[in-house]
């Protein structure tokens, strides 16, 4: 009887990947597909293969209406983003997992906070916020320095939750070892536990990374202008603009643009990813 019921929950289990595998692959090879086709190829076969090879629809898509600029944009917010929040983060957390001080619990919870915090509470304040803050002579909102000030205070409770865990983890005897050998608290931080983090700081990276690239709520509200337009703003243009022109394959083609640096870098990182959840959850 217990052999038939685990048979039974490794058949259940079989199948519920399986689907799950399928819901997953099959929209996104039938986007692939359709990206390679005309438009009026794409309503009278949506579901064949493409009858020929249209590459003009990623041309189109790139140069023509302005997603290699919206790219650029993209690539620059979440770079310099990440620049800043991965080194600020990981000093945060180091502090919370090795050096308690009185207060420090309360402030972590306020790091926590931030994670439930709902984001469209704060849209209408930033954006008078934004408006007001200057360098100099000029106002941080519509630029792409104020978005990235903005992406890093939103991404860093969820950096220092993730790294203060992982922290945590590491053993002790490794800082004080450094400790006795001379080093000072700075560079047992640089030189031993960072390093050490490198597994953590990667999935938080690749976590934000992914999340920065398609966010859309608060860039919507921040940048108003064409110039400093990021990606997902650049493609709700795109189907605004390729609806009223037909031009659907130029439309799939620019989400496959938007979708394949993700993947890369998934594919990239796809052992470390897999390596550091497995280890949570056998240190769990």
């Amino acid at each position: 009887m217990n052999a038939v019921i685990s048979v039974g929950k490794k058949v259940l289990t079989v199948v519920a990947l399986t689907a799950f595998t399928l819901a997953v692959l099959i929209p996104l090879l039938w986007m692939v597909l359709t990206s390679f086709k005309s438009g009026p190829e794409i309503f009278a076969s949506p579901w064949g293969l493409p009858g020929k090879i249209h590459w003009e629809n990623f041309s189109h898509a790139w140069q023509t209406a302005g997603i290699a600029h919206f790219f650029l944009n993209s690539l620059i917010v979440t770079v310099a983003t990440l620049a800043f929040l991965i080194p600020i983060g990981a000093m945060a957390a180091y502090v919370f997992a090795r050096y308690p001080f009185p207060g420090s619990k309360l402030l972590f919870g306020t790091f926590l906070g931030g994670m439930m915090f709902p984001q469209f509470l704060t849209i209408v304040p930033l954006f008078f916020l934004m408006n007001t803050l200057k360098i100099g002579a000029y106002s941080l909102y519509d630029t792409k320095l104020g978005l990235t000030i903005v992406y890093i205070a939103y991404s860093l409770p969820f950096t220092v939750f993730v790294l203060t865990g992982f922290f945590q983890t590491l053993p002790k005897d490794l800082d004080e070892a450094a400790m006795i050998d001379g080093a000072s608290h700075s560079k047992v931080f640089w030189r031993v536990m960072l390093p050490l983090a490198k597994p953590g700081l990667i999935v938080v990276g690749i976590f934000n990374g992914i999340g920065l690239w398609n966010e859309y709520s608060l860039a919507l509200v921040l940048i108003p202008s064409e110039a400093n337009r990021t990606l997902p703003l650049g493609i709700a243009n795109l189907v605004m603009v390729e609806h009223y022109q037909s031009d659907w394959g130029a439309l799939f083609a620019g989400l496959v643009i938007v979708m394949v640096p993700v993947l890369i870098v998934y594919w990239v990182f796809r052992e470390k990813i897999h390596e550091t959840m497995l280890a949570g959850a056998l240190k769990g």
